[in-house]
């Protein structure tokens, strides 16, 4: 029998990823308080390190399970930061969308962080076995001239990426130049994450 992979977002764009690498999984909710843990950290490693551990402690799991049994779950949180050093996160609107657009265009870097543990059903609760945490820095320069941002932001996941920025599908002839992972300026390193998987016993 297949392993699953419990992912604790709602993200589409981490979803796609994990559909095109051919990994099963299922979505499953979390009630993290993103703002709260942050509290207090500077860098943009911390903040995301930090919030990716957050929801895996508020994952919504499964009520019962057999006993014994192993599940594996996922968690991730992105954050861009602008040549300023500025942080990111999703827009608010459109007005601020577009202001996060315009910033990108000097070069930026997105800063992704995951969680994933193997865990086993025990006496009524779910234990961790093994839990791995990477973080993944990329530099990039994503740059949508003014007469195309309306465009962009109607055809893309700009709306709800962090920074505006979707670089995947109808973003992706905007995006003028990358150092480091493309899948972690989407949401997810999928390399760093493969390679988690297969230590943690998920293939």
């Amino acid at each position: 029998m297949k392993n699953i992979l419990l992912l604790g977002s709602n993200s589409t764009p981490r979803q796609r990823l994990l559909k095109e690498a051919c990994i099963p999984f299922e979505v499953v909710g979390h009630n993290a308080d993103e703002t709260g843990c942050a509290v207090g950290l500077s860098s943009p490693q911390e903040i995301v390190q930090a919030i990716a551990l957050e929801k895996m402690k508020c994952v919504c799991l499964p009520e019962q399970a057999k006993p014994g049994q192993a599940i594996f779950v996922l968690t991730a949180d992105t954050l861009c930061v602008m040549q300023d050093g500025t942080l990111q996160g999703k827009p608010k609107d459109k007005f601020d969308a577009i202001e996060k657009i315009k910033a990108a265009r000097g070069g930026a870097s997105v800063a992704t962080a995951f969680c994933l543990d193997k865990r086993v059903y025990k006496q009524g609760q779910y234990e961790v076995l093994k839990r791995i945490e990477k973080y993944v820095h990329t530099d990039y320069v994503f740059n949508v001239p003014d007469e195309w941002i309306d465009k962009y932001l109607e055809k893309s996941f700009g709306l709800s990426g962090s920074g505006a920025i979707a670089i995947e599908g109808y973003g992706e002839q905007f995006l003028q130049k990358v150092n480091g992972s493309y899948s972690a300026i989407v949401g997810l390193p999928m390399f760093e994450l493969r390679e988690a998987l297969l230590e943690i016993g998920f293939f």
